[in-house]
């Protein structure tokens, strides 16, 4: 675990993005809760240290959830706001697929601005501690609000058609208006995510691939059944 100085959470486009980020926080270095690099905006500043401290070092009683590749934990930061954090563990970290479907995720969510796909925060990078920051959803995933005899009562026919309509706009937003198509190769009720207000995001993009238009494209099956996707070769 890190001791002393801060660790800041590093968001990172590129080395030019990242360096221009800590030229405008620069005037924020040493305040309590370190500098949080925002790639949309996010209104807070958050080290490595707040999160070891709220979850007690990913303690499993701040454990939300699985997803395809590590766990799923809820932390309330210093300034109030709630997240959700996917981290690796210890084996998965030393797994290439698990790695590889990690930096995926975050090279396809530090791309992808749309309504209806959850927001990435940031991600802190070390060999033996990998963690992504997510915008939190309450309801959690559509597979277990609809398991619930309690919350499946909230999604009536109409709020359902809700969430099929906004899948479906983020299903066209990655295949028509990107520059380069994404293709999700997972969609399941376990990647679809409900807010308070049980409006549907897309997440958990690990699998997630970009189309190259002027290649040839093997169709293969990947992901989820339910949802068979074109995979590039």
């Amino acid at each position: 675990m890190p001791s002393g100085k801060q660790r800041i959470i590093s968001f990172g486009l590129n080395e030019t993005k990242l360096n221009q980020a800590r030229k405008t926080q620069s005037g924020l270095r040493g305040t309590k809760n370190g500098d949080f690099f925002s790639i949309w905006n996010y209104d807070g500043k958050i080290a490595y240290e707040d999160i070891i401290e709220e979850t007690k070092d990913f303690d499993i009683i701040y454990c939300i959830g699985t997803s395809g590749y590590g766990s799923v934990y809820k932390a309330q930061l210093p300034n109030g706001k709630v997240v959700a954090l996917k981290k690796l563990h210890c084996l998965e970290v030393e797994d290439p697929t698990f790695d590889k479907s990690f930096k995926n995720e975050i090279k396809m969510l530090t791309k992808i601005r749309h309504r209806n796909i959850v927001k990435l925060y940031g991600y802190y990078l070390q060999k033996r501690c990998m963690f992504l920051v997510y915008e939190y959803m309450e309801m959690g995933s559509l597979f277990s609000v609809l398991s619930n005899d309690v919350k499946v009562v909230e999604l009536d026919w109409m709020k359902r058609m809700t969430v099929i309509e906004s899948i479906a706009h983020a299903l066209s937003y990655m295949h028509h208006e990107c520059v380069q198509v994404i293709v999700h190769q997972g969609i399941s009720s376990n990647n679809i995510l409900l807010n308070s207000e049980l409006e549907a995001f897309v997440s958990d993009f690990g699998m997630a691939r970009n189309l190259d238009p002027n290649s040839s494209n093997q169709t293969l099956l990947a992901g989820t059944f339910g949802y068979i996707a074109p995979v590039p070769v």
